[in-house]
């Protein structure tokens, strides 16, 4: 269970603000609201390519491209 230290002086909204944004960031509201409710087959098929969607952007974000110009230079000339 993810928790934050109030500081000292620190208003109280403002550590409800990171407490939110902590749980937003671990998907843990994301979660408690699913198991809520009962989820459709065509709910969860998009919830997953919703998550897939997100894990693909991240990867493309994350890996660098590979070099374009040591595929031509093997190539023979005729």
């Amino acid at each position: 269970m993810p928790e934050i230290q109030v500081r000292k002086g620190e208003p109280v909204d403002r550590a409800l603000k990171r407490l939110k944004t902590k749980l937003e960031m671990e998907g843990i509201l994301e979660e408690v609201r699913r198991l809520r409710a009962h989820e459709t087959p065509k709910e969860r098929s998009r919830r997953k390519a919703r998550a897939a969607a997100k894990r693909g952007k991240i990867r493309f974000r994350f890996v660098p491209n590979k070099p374009q110009a040591a595929e031509g230079a093997s190539a023979p000339t005729a």
